[in-house]
């Protein structure tokens, strides 16, 4: 009698990697709730601790791939570039809001060429779109390969396009891919 051939088994993760899938998230998420509620209290630590465990766990297939930062260096200069492009975009809203009649350029769209594939740096893209003022992440091609922008102000399309691919597209293929 022949006797079966093992069958392949899935790698088994490690008991703290199941734990903790993504240490980096559950490290931001308990220090980001220390921020928000001011307090380093051993029940908001504990709290804390336990969002920072338990929002991974429950979101782990949500997240379309897992994320390896290539170069850790860019992810500084690109949060620093969103910091301060965020900061001038906030001055020029609340110049429209103050001052209705000192708009400049008539709002529109934009359709910004993609080459950026990753999943992960798409998403980031769509945060940092809809984070900045004056502009909205309005959709993205089937292929990924187009995205809609819509600003509050438009005055050189193709400025604009060049802006994103600099500012924020390479940035990102450098992080994750």
């Amino acid at each position: 009698m022949a006797s079966a051939a093992p069958r392949p088994t899935a790698p088994r993760q490690a008991p703290l990697k199941r734990l903790v899938p993504a240490p980096l998230l559950s490290f931001a998420l308990l220090g980001l709730w220390l921020l928000l509620n001011r307090s380093l209290s051993a029940g908001h630590i504990v709290l804390g601790a336990v969002l920072g465990l338990a929002i991974p766990l429950l979101t782990a297939g949500l997240r379309p791939l897992p994320v390896r930062v290539r170069k850790p260096g860019a992810v500084l200069r690109l949060a620093l570039t969103v910091v301060a492009d965020t900061t001038r975009s906030n001055i020029a809203v609340a110049r429209l809001l103050l001052a209705p009649g000192s708009r400049r350029h008539p709002p529109g769209f934009v359709h910004v060429p993609l080459d950026v594939r990753d999943p992960n740096a798409l998403a980031v893209l769509a945060m940092i779109v809809c984070l900045t003022p004056g502009s909205a992440w309005a959709e993205l091609s089937v292929d990924r390969s187009m995205l809609l922008v819509h600003l509050l102000e438009l005055d050189d399309a193709a400025a604009v396009v060049a802006d994103i691919k600099h500012r924020y597209e390479r940035p990102l293929m450098e992080i994750f891919e």
